[in-house]
């Protein structure tokens, strides 16, 4: 069965939790559309997480950063998005997700959303 974009973050019990340490995720493979022009914006996501109970199971991951690809929307926005969707599946003692979008008309456009448990969220 071929596998399809889905919304929806697996997350697998955390091997080490009594442990602090650091995740780093990354892939140039991002697109979504732009809301204004409908053309496609092409990204590299980070995302860097110190784990609390839970990690992100990685092809849910990838399917989930794949279901943007037909959604127009701003850079900002997805970002964030994705920032607050894996903070909801993981409750992660911290997270950062970086967006660096590739040029278009000139611009570059890079998004950094932080956020740490007990501050932000």
């Amino acid at each position: 069965m071929p596998t399809r974009p889905s919304k929806e973050l697996e997350v697998k019990p955390n091997p080490h939790p009594g442990k602090r340490y650091s995740v780093h995720i990354e892939t140039d493979e991002f697109t979504a559309l732009c809301p204004m022009t409908g053309q496609p914006d092409f990204a590299t996501i980070s995302i860097d997480y110190v784990p609390d109970g839970h990690i992100v199971e990685l092809k849910s991951l990838k399917l989930y950063l794949w279901s943007y690809r037909e959604e127009g929307i701003f850079h900002e926005d997805v970002t964030n998005r994705i920032a607050d969707d894996l903070i909801a599946a993981l409750s992660p003692h911290h997270i950062k997700v970086v967006g660096d979008f590739n040029i278009r008309g000139g611009i570059r456009t890079v998004v950094t959303v932080e956020r740490t448990k007990g501050e932000d969220f």
